[in-house]
């Protein structure tokens, strides 16, 4: 990623110049009335209380408002294989049309989608996909081609600390889609000779919690003293990494920093890592725009819910001012390319 590439915001208050009136309600076909009735879409991310899914909502319930659909976002508290499971099914006994989930599991879920499913709900992933299981949802939508995300990562930080030194990972939870995807990634990519003198030493899991993931980090710094980075590809991780080098003071550039300090990178919300990064903690971070992700993932459902778009590759769906995005392989649709968020940008970004 030797690119920085700015993302392409739609302001929310764009939706209302779509058209010059209240939008007509987002309507569906009511089998069992036989008339039509409010579209309902329902979002369940791994965890509520989360920034990254805030921001998704944000997108999602901009959308669907502005189409006259009926939204609401729930979940559980913590992050866990199954935790989705009753969400999803008291969602689908209310009236939900479409479930759309960032996936805690690649297979616990699957028996609860496909019931929903043989019942005519759709089923929409976002940010995190029941990979290797596609076949159980209709469509998930990305914010970039992960297919070698994780090398990408390990890349950013290489480049970082002059491919030099200890580096360890801080994950979310072991279960997550995305994030076993990212590390399996990070260990191929690392069997490349550059990163040599660069040796992994140590991958914990803070399973998205603050608390957990600075307890991870706080372990991290005191077992390998010489640390020279820590990837930490999770907003919530990344966040309680920074902090925890901050008030250590073992950051490039702090009171307590050794050979050139310990260098945090990973996957943040720039409006939370603002400080970290102006203040040097950490000089770079990497996201998309999760607001984008909702605004793209919102019109997917809407699309499908009104048998507009259909789970074929090739097919096409238009996502408002952003314009159109195409169902691609495994019936996935991306939004965008990612970026680097530095001091230079950083205070471009309000998400």
């Amino acid at each position: 990623m030797n690119r920085r590439t700015l993302l392409s915001f739609v302001p929310l208050a764009a939706l209302a110049l779509m058209t010059g009136c209240k939008p007509e309600e987002a309507k569906t076909t009511d089998t069992a009335g036989g008339g039509t009735k409010k579209i309902k879409v329902v979002f369940i991310p791994k965890n509520v209380g989360n920034p990254y899914f805030d921001a998704i909502d944000k997108g999602m319930k901009a959308v669907c408002e502005a189409e006259g659909a009926e939204y609401k976002m729930t979940g559980p508290a913590q992050a866990e294989a199954t935790n989705q499971i009753q969400y999803i099914k008291d969602e689908v006994q209310a009236g939900a049309n479409v479930i759309c989930l960032a996936a805690n599991s690649v297979d616990a879920l699957n028996n609860t989608l496909d019931e929903i499913r043989a019942k005519g709900v759709k089923v929409v992933t976002v940010d995190a996909d029941i990979t290797g299981n596609e076949s159980h949802r209709d469509i998930g939508v990305f914010a970039t081609d992960f297919s070698k995300f994780g090398g990408a990562i390990l890349e950013q930080l290489g480049k970082g600390i002059n491919y030099t030194g200890e580096v360890a990972i801080l994950s979310a939870t072991s279960d997550s889609p995305n994030q076993k995807l990212w590390v399996e990634q990070m260990n191929a990519a690392w069997k490349d000779p550059k990163y040599a003198k660069m040796p992994l030493v140590a991958t914990v899991f803070g399973d998205d919690k603050p608390e957990k993931s600075a307890t991870e980090m706080e372990g991290l710094l005191t077992k390998f003293p010489n640390l020279k980075g820590v990837i930490a590809p999770t907003t919530v991780g990344v966040s309680a990494a920074a902090k925890v080098a901050q008030q250590r003071g073992v950051y490039p550039g702090g009171a307590n920093a050794k050979n050139g300090g310990a260098r945090v990178f990973g996957l943040g919300l720039p409006k939370q890592m603002r400080s970290f990064i102006e203040g040097g903690v950490t000089p770079e971070i990497m996201l998309w725009s999760p607001v984008d992700m909702g605004t793209v993932t919102a019109y997917v459902c809407l699309a499908l819910a009104k048998g507009e778009l259909k789970a074929e590759k090739g097919q096409k769906v238009k996502v408002g001012a952003m314009g159109e995005r195409a169902v691609e392989d495994l019936n996935k649709i991306t939004v965008g390319p990612p970026t680097i968020f530095t001091k230079d940008n950083v205070a471009q970004f309000d998400f």
